[in-house]
């Protein structure tokens, strides 16, 4: 005789079936020290998530036993924090493998919705004269509004005849824009863009180009690599210096790059599942971007909440690209290279 095999939740073989929240795990049970050294966050930044994201984790589910947004919240920063779904982690706050999945997907969209609120140039003029005077102040260079550059997240192979996420080290990859302030904190996130394309071609299809190049802050500037090319709101260190004032221009230049270099850093050192470590994002490109920029949502955050962007433990220096790649970069635009020698004459001679 046939005996019927019926699928069930993991949560409702441990747990049994009712309609009530479950509260697994308890942030007043547990010591401070194990929440940062686990979750990688205070308890008070924990409670903040709650409050901030809460309506939209209890949304209606047809899961008789919803998971609490606390819950929800805390295995989503322990797989940002961590790279890893491992059993350990899920046992920790009481909920399975699946569960787990469950929670950072939910969590990560919650966080995806939000991403405006705190990703964002600032609007107001005294608020972008603070950002040019505090970059100014760091090495002399004015009209400085942020610093703008790419970095490479791992991903699974979409699948195999898509060739358009491997990067140039035959990896799969998403290659991510960011543009940041002198604290790190982001003010332009762009996620979604294949490995395969090189950083200037990035920039050149991304939104921010649009938006500076149809006169948003005017007077101001942007400034990146020589991945990039030299733009009238960009402005790019020489390839090869020559005078005194060009080399004072390189070094100033940078200074200030370096502090998108740290915030890299920072990123991937507090958000290990997008270092690498643990293996590249076991998910379509388009949830890797989601998680990507859900990872960026908390990093501001945490800078809002006194958290320092330095604070986290340094890994390695990024890896750069071979110089003789930059060698075409130097200058496309008449415009752009007058503005850049003015700047040379007038603040570097």
């Amino acid at each position: 005789m046939a005996i019927p095999i019926t699928v069930l939740d993991c949560d409702l073989l441990l747990y049994g079936r009712g309609h009530r929240t479950l509260d697994r795990f308890k942030l007043d049970d547990v010591t401070d020290d194990y929440l940062m050294s686990v979750y990688g966050f205070p308890r008070q930044f924990i409670y903040y998530l709650v409050e901030l994201l809460g309506a939209s984790l209890s949304r209606p589910t047809q899961r008789s036993r919803a998971i609490s947004p606390e819950t929800q919240i805390l295995a989503a920063l322990g797989f940002y924090t961590s790279g890893s779904f491992q059993t350990r982690m899920g046992d920790a706050i009481g909920i399975s493998q699946a569960s787990m999945s469950r929670c950072v997907a939910n969590v990560t969209e919650a966080l995806v919705e939000r991403a405006s609120q705190f990703i964002h140039f600032p609007a107001d003029e005294a608020s972008v004269q603070a950002l040019k005077d505090e970059f100014f102040a760091l090495a002399g260079m004015p009209g400085v509004i942020g610093v703008v550059d790419c970095i490479h997240v791992a991903i699974k192979a979409p699948n195999a005849e898509d060739l358009s996420y491997v990067n140039r080290k035959g990896l799969h990859s998403l290659n991510c824009l960011m543009v940041c302030d002198i604290r790190g904190a982001l003010m332009t996130v762009e996620t979604n863009w294949p490995g395969s394309l090189q950083d200037y071609a990035v920039l050149q299809q991304s939104s921010l180009s649009s938006q500076f190049e149809a006169g948003m802050h005017k007077d101001s500037w942007l400034l990146g690599d020589s991945s990039f090319f030299l733009r009238t709101w960009l402005m790019t260190p020489l390839h090869i210096p020559e005078t005194p004032a060009e080399y004072r221009y390189n070094m100033a230049h940078s200074a200030i790059h370096s502090v998108i270099e740290k915030t890299f850093r920072t990123l991937c050192s507090r958000f290990r599942c997008l270092d690498g470590s643990k293996g590249a994002l076991q998910y379509s490109p388009e949830k890797s971007s989601h998680i990507i920029l859900a990872c960026c949502v908390l990093h501001n955050i945490s800078l809002e909440h006194g958290m320092d962007v330095w604070s986290s433990p340094m890994t390695g220096p990024m890896e750069q690209p071979p110089e003789e790649e930059y060698e075409h970069m130097e200058s496309l635009d008449p415009e752009a290279d007058r503005i850049r020698q003015e700047l040379m004459l007038t603040h570097f001679s």
